[in-house]
């Protein structure tokens, strides 16, 4: 159970209010029992008497006290079961939130490198379903069976004042077997938990990648065969399922097969008792109905603790990801920020990955303060790693690169940052507002900055013309622009950071070529006092530059 401990010390700090609810939840077991034992008592109680007045015996009975009794347990029960509910779903939902954030905080710090050991269907998964089986932990794992044995121990403790004996071997019973049930379904029941676990995840990540992919598998003819792959991965989570509910019923069934037998024995003892006129009627009646009551509390404990297992695998892969630390390390006592925007390469040797050849060797180039640099060449020539380079996504393997006189490794990652602008090749575009996504790369600025900037990048007509201006919702991943407009947008933001340095992987890519000039001679005068590094194929897809570097 090592796997679960970081998560057992963050319920420590909700422990007050796991506490009231876990009390809630007993008083709810305690209501029930107090309920169903005085009634019981009541009604026997009630007959009892008036047999014996029928009989012309002198007999009387307070029914006062008795019935508002009942109707505290009654009113109890439904008050407790209520605020059950909303205090621990309330608490469990403010520990899932606090728990989706440190997994996202932990993958916040994660640098290009880092992420890429992680496919993207696969990070959805931890910070959606992983998390949501964790909920279980406290929900149907901890809170439950420690309810039930505290009511347990109660009704021994009840029928003990009654008869002491009796008591203790109702209490010695139930214990044994109530453990027995519980042992013998949760035991088999970890192993499918976990495999519903692992079936669940290998689901979800195929269907993202289908959706994902889409495009591609049509292009070669593949959808059949995926969406195939998915229905095997689906009918063997709903076999697990199966296997987990029929599981659960059995433990269900056998819980209440336990309840049942030591009630017939509570009943035994209590006519025995009675036979010998060591104990009256009604509580002979009282002491098996006392038990009864407690299925309520011990039936739900078996298939609760099936979930074990889902949390275990959960909480495994949680562990895994968040043990991955980043290739890139802040420094331990961080140089002051440059005086000057330099940017240099000095004789760098960089790979990525595991691949056995650099992808740059024994590179060197120098950007004075103010220069732009136009770096071009075919694919994989390596313009992206010298990007990724200049704003320290990545460390050369050989060789250093400094921003003025100072090399990247000894500046804060926020110093770098804050310096230097990085447009890549992709446009991260997300589900909000224009204003919002530009808002993005400076959250201070007002909506005059956020116009400047799209004028910049000749896309202000366009927003000037929607209905709605900034306030336009662009869509998952900017499913409402064109290829064009999404690239146009993530280069506003790039204007609105303003920065010293500017790097910008193939800035005009997407756009048609009467665009493309445009945005480059909007670009031409944004850039002039700042150091500029820009890739491309060719210099036709980028502003004029003071001059050009060909990589083979």
């Amino acid at each position: 159970m090592i796997e679960l401990r970081p998560y057992l010390r963050l319920l420590a700090t909700y422990r007050g209010r796991m506490l009231l609810g876990s009390v809630l939840v007993f008083a709810t077991i305690a209501a029930g029992v107090g309920l169903l034992a005085l009634s019981g008592w009541f009604i026997t109680a009630t007959g009892v008497t008036a047999l014996a007045l029928a009989a012309g015996i002198q007999a009387q009975l307070d029914i006062y006290i008795p019935g508002a009794g009942i109707r505290f347990f009654a009113l109890g029960r439904t008050a407790a079961r209520y605020i059950e509910r909303v205090q621990n779903h309330d608490t469990v939902l403010r520990l899932l939130a606090d728990l989706r954030q440190r997994v996202f905080a932990r993958l916040t710090v994660l640098d290009p490198a880092a992420l890429a050991r992680f496919r993207n269907a696969l990070v959805l998964n931890r910070l959606t379903a992983d998390i949501d089986a964790l909920d279980s932990l406290y929900l149907r794992c901890l809170a439950p069976p420690a309810a039930a044995v505290l009511a347990v121990l109660g009704v021994a403790g009840l029928l003990a004042l009654i008869a002491p004996a009796a008591g203790l071997a109702v209490g010695a019973v139930l214990f044994v077997g109530a453990g027995v049930v519980t042992v013998a379904v949760a035991w088999p029941g970890t192993g499918i938990g976990e495999r519903v676990a692992r079936r669940t995840e290998s689901a979800r990540t195929q269907i993202v990648d289908l959706v994902r992919g889409l495009a591609e598998l049509r292009a070669f003819g593949v959808v059949n065969r995926q969406q195939a792959a998915i229905e095997r991965s689906d009918r063997a989570l709903v076999a697990e399922q199966q296997r987990a509910a029929g599981l659960a019923a059995v433990g269900e069934a056998g819980m209440g097969l336990v309840v049942h037998l030591v009630m017939a024995l509570a009943l035994f003892l209590g006519l025995s008792l009675y036979t010998t006129e060591t104990l009256s009627g009604p509580l002979a009646v009282l002491m098996p109905l006392a038990v009864l009551a407690l299925l309520e509390g011990l039936a739900p404990v078996p298939g609760g603790l099936l979930q074990l297992g889902r949390a275990r695998a959960a909480a495994r892969r949680l562990n895994s990801q968040g043990a991955v630390e980043p290739t890139i390390r802040e420094p331990h006592a961080p140089a002051p920020p440059p005086e000057t925007n330099e940017l240099t390469f000095d004789h760098v040797d960089a790979g990525r990955g595991e691949a056995p050849e650099p992808i740059l060797r024994d590179f060197s180039l120098h950007l004075a303060e103010g220069e732009h640099v136009a770096v071009v060449g075919p694919s994989g020539c390596g313009k992206s790693t010298l990007a990724d380079l200049a704003v320290r996504l990545l460390d050369p393997l050989r060789g250093e690169v400094r921003l003025g006189d100072t090399a990247l490794p000894a500046l804060a990652q926020a110093t770098v940052q804050a310096r230097v602008s990085y447009a890549t090749q992709r446009n991260e575009i997300f589900a909000d507002t224009i204003a919002a996504n530009l808002l993005l790369a400076r959250p201070e600025a007002d909506d005059r900055a956020l116009w400047y900037a799209l004028e910049v990048v000749a896309l202000a007509d366009f927003v000037e013309g929607l209905d709605r201006g900034l306030d336009t919702w662009v869509g998952e991943s900017g499913v409402r622009l064109s290829g064009g407009q999404a690239r146009r947008l993530a280069l506003a933001r790039i204007v609105l950071r303003d920065a010293s340095v500017v790097v910008l992987d193939e800035p005009l890519a997407g756009l048609d070529a009467a665009t493309a000039a445009e945005v480059a001679a909007r670009l031409k005068p944004w850039l002039r006092g700042r150091t500029a590094l820009l890739l491309a194929h060719d210099t036709t897809a980028l502003p004029t530059t003071d001059r050009v570097v060909e990589l083979q």
